[in-house]
């Protein structure tokens, strides 16, 4: 028996799988929302409390960098130790990973049924891969291709490098963030709170008229998610340059990264936004800020890319790494 979690900004998911890591089975999956909790141990007690498992290994994706087992998580006020997660839960093999590399592991698990192509490209055999992915935040990650068509994941904290503006509005987008934020990420702009990001500053600058509702469900509700679907429901103009700039963005980073770690093998576009917003992403202005790269454009144009509709992929992924330590053999919290 596996405990897998995919702990998220907002909430935490965790499930218990059986089989072998390329192919695992659901027993039993919950959503906890974080609010109001200490921290992850005291979810994932709950959750053995409530379903009477034992686990023989675990693995957790979260946000951040993982350094010897131990997290100081990126939009949570926690701290995560795998050491103090096996002694307080009694699992003998405990992981912590990064959010991204948990994707990665997770799309070796995935059908064609799991995907939207953007561009069919033309992959190189034996060709690496990367994974983008805008949620709560932003995360990068890269797959190292192997022998024998497998794919080793490795973790980046990619998003939250300096922002690059390509032209006039985003070097004064550029300059509107400096003007907020010490430090202006790809995060910034690329996350739900990057898109209100991006409306503020086209709001702010006089670049459009927000409409009284739209106004009204910003203040009593999620603003990205409202600018999102005034955008795509075509009924504010201002959202919807907002969305396209965000779009654009978006593909220009996600070839940024294509470029990084030479993902001739494909790029997928994870994270919860992108399955939200899959028409826009499926126009041109995604793949035209994609391949928008110069002299290495040629390059970008010959790459896959493809978007991650299964909001599992990170869970699963995570159940995946749980399964082949289980299956090396020796216990280790790490």
């Amino acid at each position: 028996m596996i405990l897998a979690g995919d702990i998220g900004g907002t909430n935490t998911r965790l499930a218990f799988f059986e089989g072998t890591p390329d192919h695992l089975t659901p027993v039993a999956l919950e959503v906890f929302p974080n609010r109001g909790r200490k921290g992850l141990e005291e979810i994932a007690a709950a959750f053995l409390a409530q379903h009477k498992l034992k686990p023989q290994a675990a693995c957790f994706g979260i946000a951040g960098a993982v350094r010897d087992g131990y997290v100081e998580t990126t939009n949570l006020p926690w701290t995560v130790s795998a050491r103090k997660i096996a002694g307080e839960l009694g699992i003998q093999q405990v992981q912590l990973i990064n959010d991204l590399e948990a994707n990665a592991h997770g799309i070796a698990l995935l059908s064609e049924s799991d995907f939207v192509v953007l561009s069919a490209g033309n992959p190189a055999p034996g060709g690496n891969r990367a994974l983008i992915s805008a949620g709560t935040g932003l995360g990068e990650a890269g797959l190292l291709a192997e022998a024998g068509g497998s794919y080793r994941p490795f973790p980046s904290e990619g998003g939250h490098v300096d922002f690059a503006p390509r032209n006039e509005l985003e070097i004064e987008l550029l300059r509107y963030l400096l003007g907020r934020f010490e430090h202006v990420s790809y995060e910034r702009v690329l996350s739900g709170p990057g898109l209100y990001n991006v409306y503020q500053f086209l709001r702010d600058t006089g670049r459009g008229e927000e409409p009284a509702a739209l106004a009204d469900a910003i203040a009593h509700g999620d603003p990205s998610a409202a600018i999102a679907k005034s955008a795509l429901e075509g009924a504010c103009a201002l959202a919807s340059q907002a969305l396209d700039l965000f779009v654009s963005i978006y593909g220009a980073e996600a070839g940024n990264l294509a470029l990084k770690v030479v993902a001739t093998g494909g790029t997928f576009v994870g994270g919860g936004i992108a399955p939200k917003i899959i028409q826009k992403l499926k126009g041109a202005t995604f793949m035209q800020a994609f391949q928008d790269k110069g002299r290495a454009s040629g390059l970008l144009k010959d790459i896959p890319v493809r978007v991650i509709t299964n909001d599992k992929t990170a869970l699963f992924g995570a159940g995946r790494v749980a399964a082949m330590a289980l299956a090396s053999g020796p216990s280790r919290a790490a």
